[in-house]
């Protein structure tokens, strides 16, 4: 007896199969639509499975700084893949992760001195908390607060979520979290009222650490604060023995038009935290540097004294080797120039829109340029979601954090490209 024919399944697309088993970040998927199948990305460019082209003007979540699938990097790691994948980190070493620090070194603040390789921005600055808190317990000092701005945003791991002030994302795990101090960012108008609630802190708790991100606080909306109050804090927290972590996750590689935001304060950090931008959007990588100093509380004959954290692909030898391009293209010539001309580009738009009536606290630093549109809208909710539509319809794609909208653009975007985004910027102004 002849089988019958199984039914042909018919053709699904990425995004329906993509709903069977896959859980989004960011996402609640019972109110969410289908997710944006991207198969392809060069350059700016992101393409979708149906062909539609859309502009990267986020540079995905601020990691293709260089561009999608750049040559430049991805032959170096093709290259390495044929002699070293993955090795532990733990007792043994390679030349990627040598370079990789001798690199870092000539690029990050001069008072940074050794490197603390893991995964994620989150991780980073989980390993930066723990060596403020642990520096302490190692000298015998009983400190057990740390300190952090309102609204900043550090990550999503429990050490990082405790230092974050955005509620949003912590609702169900805030029993759980370690001891945070907040105050408010400097503005310029408010410094002196932030010193002195910091000496009150000072005088009433016993802060160990101090985690902020530098001028820019990314999640919050991209909000910039004043850096001669920042430098005021960083110098009170010196003379008080306040370790200080600067989070260059998001501001890090170039994009506040120098190397490190750090770089605009006379008051370097103990601590930064790097991420998103090291390795160039290729492969998932992070750094925790610290001065000599963090690093001599923690050199020990006793082992306990040790930073026992660890991950599996701790210094990849292939993520460590996409760095090393990055940072050699973040230091070339034409890399600087196209930074500068991405800068001009968007502080000649801004004179642009600046007195349009829906514009408010419209702000630049390096290439990220940010304002709010005069509209009322949750972070997610519904008008935000049309807001985010009316770009991608207009092959645009912007993140907005509410009525927050957000450029930071891969370095080498074109001047087209530029002014297609700036056009669909100014079409919402007159739509929403």
């Amino acid at each position: 007896m002849q089988e019958p024919e199984k039914p042909r399944r018919k053709h699904q697309s990425l995004s329906q199969r993509d709903q069977k088993h896959l859980w989004h970040p960011l996402t609640q998927h019972k109110l969410a639509g289908e997710m944006l199948a991207v198969v392809r990305a060069k350059a700016a460019l992101l393409f979708d499975e149906d062909g539609k082209s859309y502009i990267d003007g986020i540079s995905s979540w601020y990691t293709c700084i260089y561009g999608h699938c750049n040559e430049k990097i991805t032959e170096k790691v093709a290259a390495q893949m044929q002699q070293l994948d993955q090795i532990v980190f733990s007792g043994f070493t390679h030349e990627p992760a040598i370079r990789l620090s001798e690199a870092l070194m000539e690029i990050l603040p001069k008072n940074q001195d050794k490197l603390f390789f893991s995964d994620n921005g989150s991780t980073a600055t989980e390993i930066g908390i723990k060596m403020a808190l642990q520096y302490h317990h190692n000298l015998g000092n009983d400190r057990n607060v740390m300190l952090a701005f309102e609204e900043g945003f550090h990550g999503d791991t429990f050490g990082a979520m405790s230092v974050s002030g955005l509620s949003v994302y912590n609702g169900a795990f805030e029993d759980h979290f370690i001891r945070v101090e907040r105050i408010p960012v400097p503005n310029g108008d408010n410094n002196e009222e932030v010193l002195q609630k910091l000496q009150e802190l000072i005088q009433t708790h016993k802060i160990a650490g101090f985690i902020y991100e530098p001028l820019v606080q990314g999640a919050a909306a991209m909000k910039m604060h004043d850096a001669q109050g920042l430098n005021e804090i960083l110098k009170l927290c010196r003379e008080n023995e306040i370790i200080t972590v600067a989070d260059e996750v998001m501001t890090g590689f170039g994009k506040t038009g120098k190397n490190f935001a750090s770089e605009y304060l006379e008051e370097q950090p103990d601590i930064i935290c790097m991420s998103k931008a090291l390795t160039a959007g290729l492969l998932p990588m992070a750094v925790t540097s610290c001065s000599r100093k963090i690093y001599d509380a923690f050199y020990s004959d006793e082992i306990s004294k040790g930073l026992f954290h660890g991950h599996t692909y701790t210094a990849n030898p292939l993520a460590c080797t996409a760095a090393l391009a990055g940072i050699a293209l973040l230091t070339s010539n034409e890399i600087q120039q196209d930074i500068a001309r991405v800068m001009k580009a968007h502080q000649e738009f801004g004179k642009k829109i600046r007195q349009h009536p829906k514009v408010k606290n419209l702000r630049q630093l390096g290439v990220i340029l940010a304002f709010e549109l005069d509209v009322q809208m949750e972070r997610y909710g519904d008008l935000r979601n049309q807001l985010f539509q009316h770009f991608m319809d207009s092959g645009v794609f912007l993140r907005p954090l509410g009525n927050t909208i957000y450029v930071l653009p891969p370095y080498v975007i074109t001047d087209g490209q530029l002014t297609e985004i700036y056009n669909s910027i100014e079409k919402a102004l007159e739509n929403f």
